[in-house]
């Protein structure tokens, strides 16, 4: 007679280690030790081997997005790239991941699955949402809680370290492009190429959807955006904002590119973004500029209507997208340019990173 499984147990320690940000509003991390939760209804506890670290969780640290509502506290947790295995159960959520699952935990910790937002696949604008790493503990530690319902299965043949910035540069970028209206063959440009999000949006754009892709960035980026599948790299330190416009429209024939995806933190990339723009083509705001928000520069409303142009916002994407894009990185599409390090190396980390010094992204070991 057949005999049920049986279930997984792990020994689960009463402390565990964190980064924590000590001096929100400056660059700094703290190692610190922390009481093991228990996982509460719907919940699942899992032991987190890795973690990405995003261009956002420096904002979020630093308190430069004026768009959040409410400074960050001493103490936060930050992250939201995690990876790691399911140690414990909490009550309900039985049936919807098992102890030993490898999932990710994303950006969007949490959605209801109940509002408008929800019932439309838009994840992102999810009424109830919680944010990992903003007043909700992110993934820069060892043990953290997530729903059972919306940690995000990571496949058999995917690496822990490669998943874990899919599930935000990844999935942000690829739903970025579905949102651009961009066709297979037609030319898309990608500002900030060379970074965490952008060596992604290019490897994706060109292996995975087919696009004609230019890489814009620094010129010591040139090699890694054209390894990822750009066809035409331009160093923005060569070009002023008239000339480069030009530059894109002598690369594409004359016309401009059907979608411009801004993933780099900078005005003067949205500025410059309008004027690279074939008629009908789509501008694609991904990367927020911290400091006081400013208006797109150049929008102007004659060129918008005569050359049909659209401006579209893309904030992360939804659960679908993230199963899609970790399943394009196990059939071999897409593979993360990373440097995997301690987490306490953490500070030294965003040092680099505010100086613009990173390639690719960074990946915390947290064992």
């Amino acid at each position: 007679m057949a005999t049920a499984a049986t279930q997984k147990t792990f020994d689960i320690p009463k402390k565990y280690k964190a980064m924590v940000y000590d001096k929100p509003g400056t660059i700094s991390t703290k190692l610190e030790e922390l009481a093991t939760p228990e996982p509460g209804t719907g919940d699942v506890l899992v032991r987190l081997t890795h973690s990405g670290v995003c261009h956002s969780d420096m904002g979020v640290m630093e308190n430069t997005w004026r768009i959040l509502p409410y400074p960050t506290q001493p103490g936060q947790i930050g992250g939201h790239e995690g990876v790691g295995i399911v140690q414990k159960l909490g009550p309900g959520a039985e049936g919807k991941v098992k102890v030993g699952d490898r999932v990710g935990i994303k950006w969007i910790a949490s959605v209801c699955g109940a509002c408008l937002a929800c019932l439309e696949g838009r994840d992102g604008n999810c009424f109830n949402q919680k944010i990992s790493g903003y007043y909700y503990p992110g993934t820069f530690q060892q043990y953290a809680l997530a729903p059972a319902n919306y940690v995000t299965p990571i496949p058999d043949a995917l690496s822990s370290e490669d998943a874990a910035p899919l599930l935000c540069a990844g999935v942000t970028v690829y739903s970025a492009l579905r949102k651009s209206d961009a066709q297979s063959g037609q030319w898309v440009v990608i500002a900030g190429a060379g970074g965490g999000l952008g060596h992604l949006a290019c490897q994706i754009g060109s292996r995975g959807m087919a696009m004609r892709i230019i890489g814009i960035d620094h010129g010591s980026k040139e090699s890694l955006v054209k390894d990822c599948g750009a066809e035409v790299f331009i160093d923005i330190t060569k070009f002023d904002d008239t000339t480069i416009a030009k530059e894109i429209k002598r690369v594409t024939g004359g016309l401009g590119a059907s979608a411009v995806i801004v993933v780099t933190a900078s005005n003067r990339a949205y500025a410059q973004a309008l004027s690279f723009l074939r008629f009908g083509g789509t501008l694609v705001c991904v990367g927020m500029p911290e400091g006081d928000s400013q208006p797109i520069a150049n929008a102007f409303p004659a060129a918008m209507v005569s050359k049909e142009l659209k401006i579209k916002g893309s904030s992360v994407g939804s659960q679908r997208e993230a199963l899609e894009i970790l399943d394009m990185a196990a059939r071999g599409v897409v593979k993360t340019h990373l440097k995997t390090v301690k987490m306490q190396t953490l500070t030294e980390v965003f040092k680099e990173m505010s100086e613009g010094k990173l390639q690719g992204r960074i990946v915390l070991d947290l064992s």
